[in-house]
């Protein structure tokens, strides 16, 4: 009789100390919580898709170069500008000195949907910018209504990841002429129809990313 007592208030004790141990443990985790291992990390996976947006000389173009090159894939340029008088050339020229030697690139001013046709699959593109392809449209005599749906037709149907850039206009004063409102209203519109298909979109201020839609990689966010 007294044996069995000494028994079970062994086995008591012996649950109350495995319970109070379990308890320390718990308590132990919350304070340090494991690390992830590196095999354990979230993988990447590159976007088909990229709008990339900021204010004049905000780094954006930068970041999207960075961007790209983190796809290890052949690089190609689209280029929209025009080299209009010398300082625009000179911009131009930097651009190409900053982003290296070892990119195939398109100047077209407009006809970025056709050059979007002829790449190949195992390129990545990266557009710059929207904002002067918008504004070359609208200069020309054959804008479309709704310049967006014949780039958003060819980004669809395009293979490769695609990067592009454009400025956020609506951040500054609305201009005083007919001309320069409308570019600000259209270039507002081509910037949300662009996010809005984008599967990744950041905004750069001075010199510094905000996701606000997908992920970056982690070396760049």
């Amino acid at each position: 009789m007294v044996g069995n007592i000494i028994k079970r208030h062994d086995r008591v004790s012996s649950s109350i100390l495995r319970l109070s141990l379990l308890k320390l443990a718990l308590i132990i985790l919350r304070l340090n919580p494991p690390k992830r291992s590196q095999g354990s990390a979230i993988i990447f996976t590159f976007p088909k898709f990229s709008l990339i947006l900021g204010g004049v000389a905000s780094g954006k173009s930068r970041l999207a170069e960075s961007l790209v090159r983190q796809a290890n894939r052949p690089r190609t340029y689209i280029a929209t500008a025009q080299a209009f008088d010398g300082e625009m050339a000179d911009k131009i020229k930097q651009h190409q000195l900053d982003r290296g030697p070892d990119w195939s690139t398109i100047e077209t001013p407009i006809a970025v949907p056709e050059a979007l046709k002829s790449i190949p699959e195992n390129q990545i593109v990266l557009i710059d910018c929207m904002t002067l392809w918008l504004s070359n449209l609208i200069l020309s005599e054959n804008c479309p209504k709704d310049p967006s749906e014949p780039l958003l037709t060819a980004v669809r149907s395009s293979n490769f990841p695609i990067v592009t850039v454009s400025n956020e206009v609506g951040h500054s004063v609305i201009p005083d002429t007919q001309l320069g409102r409308r570019f600000q209203k259209d270039q507002g519109r081509l910037n949300a129809k662009l996010a809005a298909e984008a599967d990744l979109v950041v905004m750069v201020t001075a010199g510094i990313p905000q996701v606000l839609k997908g992920r970056l990689p982690a070396n760049m966010a």
